[in-house]
């Protein structure tokens, strides 16, 4: 690697250090080793809360679609459960200047539908999430790359505007994610008459990874086959079905039956009922997420600061992580969780103060308080966070309605920015202050990009695009320590907790791992039959 990412390889060193101490093994009845025999083949069934909104990376930004694309497709560089740097398709990179990172790729690999992967394919895969015309929500993770050059069929140079130390990271999100190149053909073909970019790839995803996609049945299934010819030794299990299952006792019970194997996610309410049962463990994993209660600023009485500082202060955490969480989650001070780089540990917050909220409040011109909306999806831990949310907020006067959305609904209206308060979580994919901080706050990425709060500040966009391209390490802490900062004092959102993921899995289950950045790793995993 170039001296100028030595930093980053560093500090991905340090997240695993931190992480991996907040992993826990499943119980006995599940671990491996127990005596059972390892078997292939089989149909591992995940009872998700929610469908993915769609399966063309380019086209969504939410967690239960990159699920599901993470075992279709694959990206040049990947995370170990440790967070630290892998290889995938790419075997090595290095910056060879400072604005040039080059890529040598695995030789030998195909696509699902024979197509080779090479430097055109991956030319042809960044150039379509840059195009505007796709609208990729997650190109800001591209930002100042201005050219992709095949060097030659297994060497491809990243040419940038600027110094962008953290690209290769920054490629481990799904922006980095292999199509086909023949499909993104056919899909441009698709939208010169008149289609929405993703038509042709939402149908039948093809990338190179271990599973193929199968079958979708919308709301209700999605399933996964065993690529047989995946390049670097095939999966375990036969299939894998990404089955939707709303409700989490249901999930609970359907894990009881052996109707699913694993229930994505487990509320922290439901760990003891799980733990109680020998046909079921808990699997959890310390995370780089943020949950957070979001104010829409353009909305009154949310476009005045005081309004937002005054509810961060009235609402105990400890009373949302300890009642429902139960524990499993660290209470939020910012926006980043411990273990992000540049996490800023001395950051002061908003703390717990009813008569303070109240004081702020009636400055605000609200000494009576005032009635507004939260919004939330049906998953029933957010549920129970807007209602805790609604009692808390009624000691300063606010008087609080719940609306529930289906999840899809969800994104697409709280991108649209008709709401007052929303609940949302944010899933970290790079572990690093940019993109924790980036893609919620920074003014370019308003709306479905995820910018749900619709803020707009001058002096953070600058500090976010000086921390995108610092190389010094002390500079670039420097930059975002600035931003935490601001952002604590602005107040756009609620910053209440990084929560535990966890798992309820059947003890049929062996070898399953999660990433703190949520995403589930299913190759390795066998059922005992």
């Amino acid at each position: 690697m170039g001296k100028r990412s030595i930093w980053l390889i560093f500090s991905m060193v340090v997240i695993g250090f931190i992480l991996v101490g907040c992993a826990s093994e499943p119980d006995e009845s599940g671990a491996e080793g127990d005596g059972q025999a390892q078997q292939e083949g089989g149909d591992l069934v995940i009872a998700t809360v929610s469908d993915a909104v769609a399966l063309d990376p380019a086209g969504v930004n939410d967690v239960p679609s990159f699920d599901v694309q993470y075992n279709i497709f694959e990206k040049l560089v990947k995370h170990d459960s440790d967070m630290n740097l892998q290889p995938s398709l790419a075997k090595s990179w290095e910056a060879v200047d400072d604005n040039t990172w080059q890529f040598e790729l695995q030789e030998g690999v195909t696509f699902h539908d024979g197509e080779p992967f090479n430097a055109e394919a991956v030319k042809a895969n960044i150039e379509r999430m840059l195009d505007p015309e796709v609208a990729a929500p997650h190109s800001y993770l591209l930002d100042g790359v201005e050219e992709v050059v095949a060097v030659d069929e297994y060497t491809v140079q990243f040419k940038t505007e600027y110094p962008i130390s953290g690209l290769p990271s920054n490629l481990t999100h799904p922006v980095g994610t292999m199509i086909s190149p023949k499909q993104i053909e056919e899909d441009y073909a698709a939208m010169e008459v008149g289609e929405n970019p993703g038509s042709v790839i939402n149908e039948n995803p093809i990338g190179t990874g271990y599973f193929k996609f199968d079958e979708w049945k919308t709301g209700q299934y999605i399933r996964l086959v065993k690529n047989e010819d995946y390049w670097d030794g095939t999966a375990n299990v036969d299939t894998v079905t990404f089955k939707v299952v709303s409700e989490d006792l249901t999930r609970i019970a359907e894990l009881q039956t052996g109707d699913s194997h694993i229930s994505n996610p487990l509320s922290a309410s439901d760990v003891e009922q799980i733990e109680s049962s020998e046909e079921m463990y808990v699997n959890e994993q310390g995370s780089v997420s943020l949950d957070y209660l979001g104010f829409n600023m353009e909305m009154e009485p949310f476009d005045d600061k005081r309004v937002r500082q005054a509810i961060s202060m009235a609402i105990n955490k400890d009373q949302i992580i300890d009642g429902i969480a139960n524990g499993y989650a660290k209470k939020a001070v910012g926006p980043l969780a411990p273990g992000v780089v540049d996490y800023m540990e001395d950051l002061e917050g908003l703390e717990y103060d009813v008569d303070t909220a109240k004081e702020l409040l009636a400055e605000a011109g609200y000494p009576d308080g005032f009635s507004a909306t939260i919004w939330t999806n049906e998953t029933r831990e957010r549920l129970d966070i807007a209602t805790n949310v609604q009692a808390q907020l009624q000691e300063v006067g606010i008087t609080i309605d719940i609306e529930v959305f289906e999840w899809g609904a969800y994104l697409d209206e709280i991108g649209k920015g008709n709401h007052d308060m929303f609940i949302l979580g944010w899933s970290n994919s790079t572990a690093e202050a940019n993109n924790g901080i980036a893609p919620l706050f920074h003014s370019d990425n308003i709306g479905p990009s995820g910018n749900r709060s619709f803020m707009s500040n001058d002096e953070l966009d600058q500090l976010l695009d000086e921390g995108q391209t610092e190389i010094d390490e002390d500079a670039r802490f420097d930059i975002y320590k600035k931003a935490q900062e601001i952002l604590v004092e602005e107040a756009p959102v609620v910053y209440l907790m990084h929560k535990d993921y966890l798992m309820g899995v059947h003890e049929s289950v062996n070898n399953l791992e999660m990433l703190p950045t949520k995403m589930l790793l299913l190759k390795d995993v066998t059922i005992q039959q």
